[in-house]
């Protein structure tokens, strides 16, 4: 088997983090692992396959001989760097939202549209979708297939790791202040996190929705390639360390019972279905950190409707809603393209 020469781009950050791990946890065929982030980086070392590796500083000239760049290092770094180093050959898998609705670029999820992958030849870039995305469409696709979903209205409950390593210091710092007596210290979000809710995910958007929000709805539609199909978002930060939550709701076209949707969804791939409701067994943050399924439960019939599903899905945000997803398309990109 051909070896391939990887980057991680944003090397230091938490995604970039579970990047390494997860190549190297997944056998990835890495001839050399550059790992690349910003000038405040230099002089960190990360340990690949037992051995520990200097951080060097991005720049242009980064992505010379390197077959596969993993980007996660914040929007503005991808819109600048991503075409640097698909120029130079190498096959960009983007983290970010540079990309995801530039219309000649996939955006993929590897359980859903793995065909998608072979667009990437157009620019030399594949996104990676949101994260809360990502886990939905991975619980969805197969009802879609089934029964064809006309809505979908869904509800999140976001983990502060999504945000990054300082809001998982934050949240950390404020409960141990709060439980003290202390008043908190509140910089990464507009107000504390810690015993709160804050129903604000990124920047506000003039048809109030947020942009977060948003991603959710457009993205869906592109993914799943049916604009037809009606989404609505409300995305909330609640103060969890690790693992989206979310509630689903769906109007199907047909009629499917939660038994067949618990069938359906025994066999997806990527889905772990945790639905024993007499045995309190249902979907938990605590018991998706660090999974690779979209775990997916509490499913029921909505009953204010002729053919309506609820369920509660939840997956690491960290691992399958960013490092994972990239490191599976990459798989099936050396496997069937490159």
């Amino acid at each position: 088997m051909r070896n391939y020469n990887v980057a991680v781009v944003g090397a230091t950050g938490a995604v970039g983090n579970e990047m390494i791990k997860i190549l190297e946890e997944r056998q990835f065929p890495v001839r050399e692992l550059t790992l690349l982030a910003s000038e405040r980086s230099v002089g960190k070392e990360l340990s690949f396959r037992g051995k520990t590796q200097p951080v060097q500083i991005l720049a242009e000239c980064s992505f010379r001989g390197i077959d596969i760049g993993l980007f996660s290092a914040g929007g503005g770094i991808s819109e600048k760097f991503a075409p640097v180093a698909a120029a130079a050959g190498c096959v960009v898998i983007d983290n970010t939202n540079a990309f995801r609705m530039v219309p000649e670029i996939p955006l993929v999820v590897p359980e859903v549209n793995p065909e998608s992958i072979a667009m990437y030849k157009n620019r030399g870039i594949i996104a990676n979708p949101n994260c809360s995305t990502i886990q939905m469409v991975v619980a969805l696709k197969p009802i879609h297939d089934a029964v064809r979903i006309k809505r979908i209205v869904v509800s999140t409950y976001q983990a502060v790791s999504g945000t990054g390593k300082k809001a998982i210091e934050e949240l950390s710092l404020q409960t141990k202040a709060i439980i003290n007596g202390q008043e908190p210290v509140v910089k990464v979000y507009p107000y504390r996190i810690a015993f709160n809710c804050l129903p604000h995910i990124d920047v506000f958007m003039d048809n109030g929705y947020t942009k977060e929000e948003m991603k959710m709805v457009n993205e869906t539609k592109k993914i799943l390639n049916d604009p037809s199909i009606a989404v609505t978002a409300t995305t909330v930060r609640v103060p969890v360390f690790h693992a989206h939550s979310e509630s689903i709701n769906i109007e199907t076209e047909k009629k499917i019972t939660p038994d067949e949707v618990r069938r359906i969804l025994s066999t997806a791939p990527g889905v772990l279905v945790v639905d024993d409701p007499e045995g309190k067994r249902y979907p938990l943050a605590v018991d998706a950190a660090g999974r690779n399924e979209t775990l997916v439960g509490r499913i029921r019939e909505d009953e204010s409707i002729p053919n309506g599903i609820n369920m509660w899905v939840v997956a690491d945000n960290i691992r399958k809603g960013a490092a994972l997803n990239a490191v599976q398309i990459a798989e099936i990109l050396i496997r069937k393209y490159l």
